[in-house]
């Protein structure tokens, strides 16, 4: 924030706070308040439409006592407290922004850098908008959606095939489902009360380890799966 920003912006606080206008009416002590305030500020812009931040509007909240917060009631605003208003807006500045590749040498490290630093300083200060990846929308391209209801799924059967050896649980639940039996994963079990999609549970290990994780479910599961609105025996 510059210099006539900061004069700027104590005077609107002045005209909110007679402890404030006190200090003001002083030109020396005015003109060190301003001083001091600008150090203080640095890096705070006074307006960011990408930040969706105004310093002015930030002093009126602050006096209307937001939140149950009394602080003004006690003190006149300092600029840790506009600080501490733009931080939550600086970090969802910092959250949407890319970092998009230089337009330098990338074997060039220094500027390289240099180059980021710059960018991301631009933005987190509110004078760049963030560089953010449009996002897809529309969902998939009709061909791919007739392919994937032709095979059943993402993957194709040849490398299911050859990924069965290492998710040997995911393999016999697809064998079973493709068998025509029902799924005891696709319910919670009655038994050892497993939630859905997760395995059944054992006994108890030793050294206070935990449950045992069983490779085959209770027989009450399945049973359960297969009629979904009766009751387990």
């Amino acid at each position: 924030m510059q210099h006539a920003h900061v004069a700027a912006l104590l005077n609107f606080a002045a005209t909110l706070d007679s402890r404030v206008r006190r200090v003001m009416a002083s030109p020396e002590q005015s003109a060190a308040t301003i001083r001091t305030w600008t150090q203080a500020l640095d890096g705070i812009p006074a307006e960011s439409e990408a930040a969706g931040w105004d310093a002015g509007r930030a002093v009126r909240r602050y006096y209307e006592q937001r939140n149950g917060d009394r602080s003004a009631q006690f003190r006149p605003i300092e600029p840790h407290d506009l600080l501490a208003a733009f931080a939550p807006h600086r970090a969802e500045l910092m959250n949407r922004h890319t970092d998009p590749a230089p337009p330098v040498d990338p074997d060039n490290v220094d500027a390289y850098l240099a180059e980021l630093r710059t960018g991301r300083a631009a933005v987190a200060t509110g004078q760049a908008a963030p560089v953010e990846h449009p996002q897809l929308t529309g969902g998939p391209h009709p061909a791919i959606e007739a392919r994937l209801a032709a095979i059943g799924s993402p993957i194709p059967p040849a490398v299911r095939q050859q990924l069965a050896a290492y998710r040997p649980t995911k393999a016999r639940r697809e064998a079973t489902v493709a068998a025509g039996q029902p799924d005891p994963l696709s319910v919670p079990c009655p038994w050892c009360h497993a939630e859905e999609e997760q395995p059944c549970r054992g006994g108890w290990r030793p050294n206070s380890k935990g449950r045992r994780t069983k490779t085959t479910p209770h027989d009450s599961r399945t049973e359960l799966a297969a009629n979904p609105q009766g009751v387990a025996a």
